[in-house]
C-alpha cells in the first residue's frame, strides 16, 4: 500500500557527507513516523533517526551530533544528512513508514541504499 523509493547512496572517504532521501507514495497516513535503519554485514537491522510528521525526532546514540533527520510533508519525503562519516557507518541504509511511534501495525520497507565510508 505504501511504496519508498531511496536514492542517494554512495562511496565517501571518511569525514565525508552524504545526504539520503526517501519520497513515500500511495495510501498513506496524515500521521506518521518514517525513519531510516541501518543493516551492516553479519550484524541486525538498527535504527539511526526517525521523525514524525509534526517533527518530533530521535537519534540513535552513535550519529547524534552528526547526522539530522528531516522531513518535506508536501512532498512526502524523508531525508538524512550525514556527516563526519566514519567507516563503523557503513551498511545498506533502509527507509521506514509506519503509523506510530512504538505501536505495531503496517509498515513498509525501501529497497535498501548502500552507503561505504572508506578510503
Amino acid at each position: 500500500q505504501v511504496q519508498l523509493v531511496e536514492s542517494g547512496g554512495g562511496l565517501v572517504q571518511p569525514g565525508g557527507s552524504l545526504r539520503l532521501s526517501c519520497a513515500a507514495s500511495g495510501n498513506l497516513f496524515s500521521i506518521n513516523v518514517m525513519g531510516w535503519y541501518r543493516q551492516a554485514p553479519g550484524k541486525q537491522r538498527d535504527l539511526v533517526a526517525r521523525i514524525s510528521n509534526s517533527g518530533i525526532t530521535n537519534y540513535a546514540d552513535s550519529v547524534k551530533g552528526r547526522f539530522t533527520i528531516s522531513r518535506d510533508n508536501a512532498k512526502n519525503t524523508v531525508y538524512l544528512q550525514m556527516n563526519s562519516l566514519k567507516p563503523e557507518d557503513t551498511a545498506v541504509y533502509y527507509c521506514n513508514y509506519k503509523r506510530f511511534w512504538n505501536v505495531k501495525g503496517d509498515e513498509y520497507w525501501g529497497q535498501g541504499t548502500q552507503v561505504t565510508v572508506s578510503s
